[in-house]
């Protein structure tokens, strides 16, 4: 077997190996933004009272709801 034609297989190989995992990884990064996306808008939705008695401020929410997904 040439050079060429060994690493084309072993390619074949590895791509076919991520082809399975290739839609759960966009299914867990979709999932993952959505819920991100909703504590995001709850917390928005939130007084700067109510952020404040859960130990939140306002410019903390984005950091939040990147942590929390």
């Amino acid at each position: 077997m040439t050079y060429f034609a060994h690493h084309r297989s072993q390619t074949a190989l590895v791509l076919d190996g991520m082809h399975d995992l290739l839609p759960s990884a966009v299914f867990a990064a979709l999932r993952s933004w959505n819920d991100a996306r909703i504590t995001r808008n709850a917390l928005h939705a939130l007084s700067d009272r109510e952020l404040s008695d859960i130990g939140l401020e306002r410019s903390e929410i984005d950091a939040v709801a990147r942590n929390h997904s």
